[in-house]
């Protein structure tokens, strides 16, 4: 099987990674975009049980931003996004995908280079060039690279191909922690007990979130998505899914208001960092160019990795 050849690989298909390539893109780059998955967008992540759909990771974009307000008023043009609820602050809006989050990192994807289900093992410098191994048997030789994935992973990637970090930086890399997320979705066989706009978010107990994605507007019928505490999630990981899914429909059953029909889990083990860097990406070597960056670096929001992926790309941008 020969080498694919890039000159800029950007592992994971968040939006981090895919809005870094397309910057990288419009500049005459021609980044390829990598990502374990089946398809795109991390945790801008819908699914459907029947005729219910469930946003179950980000539930929400907000904009803190010029740029990324700029950016989320296009989607809005371009019919991705649609205002779900405001603040306290009524310029904040709070914004949901259309017809759910995974609209967004779809329509990004059109336009660049995307190969699914590329599950790297390995990632090693040879003089001039990264090579990265995936357990498909593929590989590829690439002149930068850019690690968009939670960072565990990518320290994973790092060690196995031998590539030295100066302590400091590694020292920065493992100093980041994520907090674990259980989210269920639970198809309902009548309309909700939950509240105008959609949602009700929790300061103590088992759950920490619990969202009507059809009175949030994605959804055709009654469908809520649960997620639990980080502490929650965290003791209870190994758990069998089923019983972990009765449990928190079980907590969750004053706010259902009809029969569960039907209900899935999924675990988030990098739902959100608990502790991130205060710079926006970070440069683990400078030639040949490898770069990390999501939403580890700058905060646990949607727009966090976005304004990452951009810096990442402008450093590259710049390294031509």
């Amino acid at each position: 099987m020969s080498t694919y050849i890039t000159d800029i690989l950007i592992v994971g298909a968040g939006l981090s990674g895919l809005l870094a390539a397309i910057n990288l893109q419009a500049s005459g780059f021609h980044p390829l975009v990598v990502d374990k998955g089946r398809g795109v967008g991390g945790r801008l992540a819908s699914r459907r049980i029947g005729s219910a759909t469930f946003d179950h990771g980000a539930q929400f974009i907000t904009a803190r931003t010029p740029r990324f307000a700029a950016l989320l008023n296009e989607w809005k043009e371009l019919g991705l996004v649609a205002e779900w609820y405001r603040g306290v602050n009524e310029a904040h809006i709070h914004w949901r995908g259309v017809p759910s989050m995974t609209a967004i990192p779809k329509h990004l994807a059109k336009s660049l280079n995307v190969k699914l289900e590329m599950k790297m093992s390995v990632l090693k410098q040879e003089g001039s060039h990264w090579l990265a191994a995936f357990e498909n048997g593929e590989t590829i030789s690439a002149n930068a690279v850019l690690l968009t994935a939670p960072v565990p992973q990518s320290l994973v990637l790092l060690d196995a191909g031998g590539v030295a970090l100066e302590a400091s930086k590694r020292e920065q890399l493992e100093a980041v922690e994520y907090e674990p997320c259980l989210a269920v979705m639970a198809a309902l066989k009548g309309a909700s007990n939950i509240p105008q706009p959609g949602f009700i978010r929790f300061e103590s107990g088992l759950i920490s979130w619990i969202a009507d994605n059809q009175a949030k507007g994605i959804s055709a019928a009654p469908a809520v998505t649960i997620h639990a505490m980080p502490i929650y999630s965290s003791s209870h990981w190994e758990d069998d899914r089923q019983k972990i899914g009765q449990r928190l429909l079980e907590v969750a059953a004053p706010w259902l208001g009809a029969e569960v029909a039907e209900f899935q889990v999924h675990a988030w083990r990098y739902a959100r960092p608990r502790y991130e860097q205060d710079l926006p990406c970070l440069v683990l070597n400078q030639s040949p160019a490898l770069l990390i960056a999501g939403d580890a670096f700058g905060g646990p929001r949607v727009e966090s990795a976005a304004l990452s992926g951009w810096a990442a790309a402008e450093v590259l941008q710049g390294k031509r």
